[in-house]
């Protein structure tokens, strides 16, 4: 039944209800809306709550109202199935004009939410359905005053945003027959809004304190609001509405027309930063908001239409500008941060963008014969060579020079953070997004300049480095100038080691300096000490063995530093030693005790979840590239212990325990049961699917599984007990099947007879989940476990599984795998495990062929059979012997030699084809047989030691000769 205007009451009461505090209010209101969402009319009753005069005080109603409109919206709009629920086609029309009559909506959020809606609505039915959205927009913006005009460019915007994620060739054709349409308006009316707006402001200061002054600076702000938005709209435009110029080398006219006057607005707009800083916030923060914004602006039209932005109209002067910011020596005239980011993204843009680099030439002819790819050529030479033009070498060489000197140093409110909070500290500059903070961007854009011009920056970063060293000798205790100086230099030889080694001989640097700044363990050398560690880390490819032995003890004895920053820098760096392929174990071993000593007192010492990660990982890779664990193994059992305790409710934490925790096993091999007592509860934790952290912990959870039974020399009833958890995670989903095939295949080749005695059920359980239920892949997958079974039981097992044989009986008889090679697989391994079964227990695949409830399978699947089950199986051994492996063609052999002592006639049909099989399996495959079992064996024995219990491959090669 449709809803109607005498539901409002209703309506207005239920929305009001569904934000009550009191939960038995609360959750009433929101199942009758809930119910009510389908029916017709539900959306029209909303509009009417958000658009009534009556509710305008009303706020939280209004915006809940609009709220539930939007998800109706995404659920119910675009098809409506049946007339009874839903959205009419006639209630859409209805809608989409309500929507477009209620423009003038006073406020915010509730105009924000109009614009979201209107958005929605556009990506479904424009331009089909409401085909004059735009037109009655732009014609009511004519007239409109500036509260309404901002209202209706919000909606614009909105609704440009959304239709230009569409990504259809006709939508995207479309989108740009939008740009066509509305550029030029929305263009003239940003430039309007401009001259307004610092007519604005230049008059500000002589209103100051009148009413009326008040009232216009509200007119005023509400018009900056409209430009605002109108920016953002020229930017879709531009952006969206043609086809990036890097692929159609074709020029993007409005690149040309709107870049220019971006700047000088920006230009204009930078003086009243300060003007406005103590005298009017809401204005400064305006400006500042619109510099930054603009500039952005600027660098993506350059990204996205490079070589039209490479125009001489454009680049240099944009180009100019940033550089002459960033490199003003006037520290009193810089603006704020943010936007002298904004000026490095540009330049660093600019240099690094491949469209302004020599292309490759092709043969992509167009219709005037030229080569796409020497128009593309043409295009990046024309750029280039403005570039140049603008990057002359002392301007390159000024720009590295303020970028180390200025931009690198550390400020008085760095080292006062970095006082208060080391760890914050350490991971604010480690860590943090490269464009959010100025130093990090200055560091970003002083790597892509050095990867340009490294031949001629490389010898000014060295006497850059000569210079801070000179004036700032190791014995240095105060924080002055030039320790500040000599911690940026360090910094910029950091990050440019791969090419800044063809200028400055690593040994000689650290023999003549690093190792000496060591030396001194003043409170403040924490400042050198960290950029020393970093530096260890970072030109870990260029430390000849000669200096191994010195770097390993300098990153130990900075991993004992006082200051939590130094340390953790340290741990970052010794990481990189530990995991680089030229690691040299033998000039590490005797530094190992204090290193696990370290590294425990740091987990204790440390507050912060990143570093408590990054102090584990340095755990974790030790455990995976040192041979030395077992004397430390007590040690790090208590440590562990102690960590997993006080990880609770630190999921990704406790992931990163995990992975430490599977490393300590592989590294402890046959000596892991010394871990089973921390190893265990922890692993049993994460592999149950009811505990609160089981989404998080269970994929990791289940690789330390497969590992500690990997590794296990024997079984151990706790790890018998584990299994159980199989069967849920398994009925849960099959994300984790090849992990979960690998367990089971562990399980059994452990200690099969316990395990089945105890399991069985569960056993059969899984097995019968998942044949059936998965792809050929997954089945391939598990074959191979109902194979070992069958090899290690083959009187227990096959009664068990009897309704996964029955699955792998029609899987066998079914067609479908002609020209499909993973159905072919499955058929014949499938076959295999019948034959197999025919041969070690003869009487249970009697019974299994004949019973008749297996016939009702096969009628249900389709299979029509002329012959015996059993005799339908021989043919499919004869037809797949050739697909076998050598172990697989042996059973077959073994089998239809069984079949051979069958009294039927149907065995003198096929005896020609029986015998031709057996003899090719006879004579040829004991040669394949061989070479595959011993190469199995002499893998696997070679890495046995004496007395060690055999690995699991070994186990699992054994098996065939066993059975």
């Amino acid at each position: 039944m449709a809803l109607t205007a005498s539901d409002l009451p209703a309506m207005y009461s239920l929305l009001a209800n569904s934000m009550s505090g009191d939960e038995s209010v609360r959750r009433p209101a929101e199942a009758a809306l809930s119910q009510s969402e389908s029916r017709p009319g539900f959306c029209s009753c909303l509009m009417e709550v958000i658009a009534s005069k009556d509710l305008v005080s009303h706020v939280d109603v209004r915006l809940m109202a609009s709220v539930y409109f939007k998800n109706s919206i995404n659920r119910h709009w675009k098809s409506r199935r049946n007339a009874s629920s839903g959205i009419s086609n006639e209630e859409k029309i209805h809608l989409r004009q309500k929507l477009l009559s209620h423009l003038r909506e006073e406020n915010y959020k509730i105009a924000e939410m109009l614009a979201v809606l209107i958005s929605k609505i556009a990506r479904f039915d424009y331009p089909r359905e409401w085909p004059d959205l735009f037109s009655v927009l732009a014609q009511q913006l004519q007239s409109a005053d500036v509260l309404a005009s901002h209202r209706i460019l919000m909606i614009l915007f909105r609704t440009l945003k959304e239709l230009s994620t569409k990504r259809l060739t006709a939508d995207q054709r479309t989108f740009a027959e939008i740009s066509s349409q509305l550029f030029d308006f929305s263009w003239h009316l940003w430039q309007t809004d401009v001259q307004t707006i610092l007519r604005g402001f230049s008059t500000m200061a002589q209103s100051y304190g009148s009413n009326s002054a008040e009232q216009h600076h509200d007119e005023l702000f509400l018009t900056c609001e409209r430009w605002f938005l109108c920016l953002k709209i020229v930017r879709q435009l531009t952006i969206s509405g043609f086809q990036s110029d890097a692929k159609c080398i074709q020029e993007i006219k409005p690149v040309k027309e709107v870049s220019p006057l971006l700047l000088n607005a920006v230009q204009s707009f930078l003086p009243y930063y300060s003007s406005f800083q103590n005298r009017d916030p809401k204005f400064w923060e305006f400006v500042k908001k619109a510099c930054v914004k603009l500039m952005k602006v600027l660098a993506a039209i350059q990204s996205r239409h490079p070589y039209s932005f490479g125009d001489k109209c454009v680049l240099p002067v944009v180009v100019d500008f940033c550089l002459n910011k960033i490199t003003d020596p006037e520290q009193a005239s810089l603006p704020f941060e943010e936007f002298f980011i904004q000026c490095m993204v540009m330049v660093k843009s600019v240099l690094e963008c491949k469209e302004y680099k020599p292309s490759l030439t092709g043969r992509v002819m167009d219709e005037n014969g030229v080569t796409f790819e020497q128009r593309k050529k043409n295009a990046s030479n024309a750029v280039s060579g403005i570039v140049s033009s603008l990057l002359p070498n002392e301007r390159i060489v000024l720009l590295c020079n303020i970028l180390v000197r200025r931009y690198f140093v550390l400020t008085a409110s760095d080292l006062e953070e970095w006082y208060q909070n080391p760890e914050s500290f350490h991971h604010e500059q480690d860590m943090i997004q490269w464009s959010e903070k100025l130093r990090p961007c200055a560091e970003a854009l002083y790597m892509v300049l050095f990867e340009n011009y490294n031949q001629l920056l490389g010898p000014i970063v060295v006497s850059i480095l000569q210079e801070a060293m000179n004036n700032c000798p190791p014995s240095v205790t105060e924080i002055t100038p030039a320790l500040l100086l000599k911690d940026a230099a360090y910094a910029a030889t950091a990050y440019v080691y791969y090419e800044l080694s063809n200028y400055l001989n690593f040994r000689d640097w650290f023999n003549g300096a690093l190792s000496l700044e060591l030396s001194n363990d003043h409170p403040n050398r924490r400042i050198i000490h960290r950029k020393v560690a970093m530096i260890l880390g970072h030109w870990v490819s260029e430390i000849k063995d000669d200096t191994k032995r010195a770097v390993y003890c300098s990153l130990i004895t900075l991993l004992q530093d006082n200051d939590l920053a130094v340390k953790l820098a340290a741990s970052r760096s010794l990481c990189l030693h530990v995991e680089d392929a030229n690691f040299s174990e033998q000039y590490f071993i005797d530094l190992l005790p204090i290193c696990w000593e370290s590294c425990f007192k740091m987990v204790e010492e440390v507050q912060e979840f990143d570093s408590k990660v990054q102090v584990l990982n340095l755990i974790s890779v030790l455990l995976g590239h040192v041979s030395e664990v077992t004397p430390y193994a007590q040690k790090l059992v208590q440590f562990f212990q102690k960590v997993w305790e006080e990880s609770s409710g630190e999921s990704l934490l406790q992931i990163q325990l995990l992975v430490a925790l599977r490393s300590f096993v592989i590294a402890l091999a046959y000596q892991s049961p010394i871990c089973y007592s921390i190893l265990l509860p922890i692993l049993q934790k994460g592999i149950d699917i009811n505990s609160p952290d089981a989404l998080n912990l269970l994929e990791d959870s289940m690789a330390l599984w497969e590992t500690t039974l990997s590794y296990a020399p024997m079984m151990v009833p706790q790890l018998l007990a584990c299994f159980p958890y199989m069967v849920d995670i398994i009925e849960r989903s099959f994300d984790h099947l090849q992990v979960a095939v690998s367990i089971m295949e562990s399980y059994i080749i452990l200690d099969g007879g316990e395990f089945l005695n105890m399991h069985a059920s569960s056993v059969a359980k899984i097995l019968d989940l998942i044949i059936g239920n998965v792809n050929d892949k997954g089945l391939l997958s598990i074959l191979p476990v109902i194979d070992i079974l069958v090899q290690c039981f083959p009187a227990e097992v096959p009664p068990l599984i009897n309704s996964c044989l029955q699955k792998l009986v029609i899987i066998c008889l079914s067609g479908g795998d002609d020209r499909d090679p993973s159905k072919t697989a499955v058929k014949t391994f499938s076959a295999a495990i019948l034959a197999r079964i025919l041969v070690v227990n003869t009487t249970y695949l009697a019974q299994l062929t004949s019973d008749s409830s297996l016939s009702v399978l096969l009628q249900q699947a389709g299979v029509t059979i002329e012959d015996s089950v059993l005799f339908c199986l021989t043919d499919i051994w004869l037809d797949k012997v050739d697909n076998a492996s050598p172990m697989q063609k042996k059973t077959f052999g073994l089998a239809l030699s069984i079949i051979l002592t069958l009294r039927m006639p149907q065995v003198l049909d096929k005896l020609d084809q029986i015998l031709s099989t057996c003899t090719s399996v006879i004579l040829g495959g004991d040669k394949d047989l061989t070479e595959e079992e011993s190469s199995g064996d002499m893998s696997s024995s070679r890495s046995q030691g004496e007395g060690t219990p055999p690995s699991k491959e070994l186990r699992k090669s054994q098996l065939p000769q066993n059975h």
